[in-house]
């Protein structure tokens, strides 16, 4: 398991091959050179301002999983961005690999059972329109913005 942690000053991992991340996603990789790198690691609260080394928005677990191993084969720092909303910022950090869910907004809802699975970018307003109309409520709060993960 990958922990947070502070990066040290000037770390910027200029050496790593982020392209081969890159090449290797069905999603997309964001560095500090794409022109939307700014938007892509805007989080919720605006008074957070972190820069992380890349941004990886993953389409498929598969995407997440090739994240994690290229982020432990280069000793990254990982960042799990989910459906988004978090006050303390914690979907970025600075200079870390930011793996981002949020593209992944699936959710398969099993009446039959009363059971809903749901991709780690849902929130909960994508879980009410995917379980109302079968009679199913989520326990969840009511900012529909807000992620399920």
């Amino acid at each position: 398991m990958t922990t947070l942690q502070a990066p040290t000053e000037g770390q910027l991992h200029s050496d790593v091959p982020f392209g081969e991340l890159g090449a290797a996603l069905r999603g997309r990789l964001i560095t500090a050179v794409d022109d939307d790198y700014d938007a892509a690691r805007a989080v919720y609260n605006a008074m957070i301002d972190r820069r992380p080394a890349a941004i990886a928005q993953c389409v498929h677990a598969a995407d997440v999983a090739r994240c994690v191993d290229f982020a432990r084969r280069h000793g990254l720092t990982v960042a799990v961005r989910g459906g988004g909303h978090n006050a303390a910022g914690l979907g970025v950090w600075d200079d870390a690999l930011v793996i981002d869910l949020s593209v992944m907004r699936s959710t398969t809802v099993d009446p039959e059972n009363k059971t809903v699975r749901v991709d780690g970018g849902c929130t909960w307003g994508d879980v009410d329109s995917a379980t109302v109309p079968y009679g199913m409520a989520t326990p969840s709060g009511f900012l529909a913005s807000t992620g399920v993960g």
